[in-house]
């Protein structure tokens, strides 16, 4: 991996961990299920919202990152999650990959991922920021989903009051989202996304030609398992589905990270 983009995510893995020293670190999530000796009990079942839906509110982070019994501070011990280098390692046969997709991967893996937007402080955009080490907050209403992204103090909305996806969309870096429940599973629908969006490390591409559909469940108070389904025939020749898992992150609160703020991987990246 680049030198400049490894000391980069690096350095957003320690921004990340940031919360436990200096934020409130000594509120403690209300609500919390807990054992009979007191420890927080993640395998009790998922709290339900007041229609009886599946509550998904919480601060949450790549599963890779905070595995069961280990507290935030395991973030800046893990290594780059798998699913951050290449979202579609489990894709039987690889991913499906367009000719120019394919050679576009290869010179952005080559080198180094050197033009990565995401290493230029530009947003990871979603799926993409599942897998980063940011924190990311749910805040859920009947009629909306909020994820509050630590990273450049962004957002994505998820709309479930019913309002169709747009014809001719602006493209941004997160989509439009709208979604529906399938018994207690949120079905989510994307698309208006940037033509030079990447998926991964690995430069994988993702252009405005892209629907992306999420089936997303809480199988327990302590995890969100996520099904990402990529239909882009602008740069794939059929669909093709990933799997990332959330941990909830406990005790403590999101804080902004802004990117260009004292940034100075940029000049080490540029021949």
């Amino acid at each position: 991996m680049h030198l400049a983009v490894r000391a980069s995510l690096a350095a957003a893995s320690l921004l990340a961990a940031a919360p436990l020293m200096a934020q409130w670190l000594y509120l403690p999530t209300a609500g919390v299920p807990r054992t009979p000796d007191g420890q927080p009990d993640l395998a009790a079942p998922a709290p339900r919202m007041p229609d009886g839906k599946p509550d998904f509110s919480g601060i949450w982070v790549s599963a890779e990152l905070l595995p069961e019994g280990c507290g935030g501070e395991c973030i800046e011990q893990m290594p780059l999650p798998a699913d951050a280098v290449d979202l579609g390692r489990t894709v039987e046969g690889g991913l499906p990959l367009q000719p120019w997709a394919a050679e576009v991967s290869a010179k952005r893996t080559a080198d180094n991922s050197k033009d990565d937007p995401h290493a230029r402080c530009l947003p990871p955009n979603f799926p993409r920021a599942y897998s980063f080490p940011q924190y990311k907050k749910i805040v859920q209403t009947p009629d909306v989903i909020v994820l509050l992204h630590e990273f450049n103090a962004s957002f994505r909305q998820i709309h479930l009051d019913g309002r169709p996806l747009p014809v001719d969309p602006e493209p941004t870096w997160n989509g439009y989202s709208t979604a529906r429940w399938d018994g207690d599973t949120l079905v989510v629908d994307s698309l208006g996304y940037r033509d030079d969006s990447w998926l991964d490390l690995m430069g994988h591409p993702l252009t405005s030609r892209a629907r992306i559909t999420e089936r997303i469940t809480r199988p327990s108070y302590g995890t969100l398992a996520i099904e990402i389904t990529v239909d882009d025939p602008g740069a794939y020749t059929r669909p093709w589905t990933a799997t990332v898992e959330q941990s909830i992150v406990l005790d403590t609160e999101i804080m902004d990270q802004i990117c260009l703020e004292n940034e100075r991987s940029v000049r080490n990246m540029d021949p």
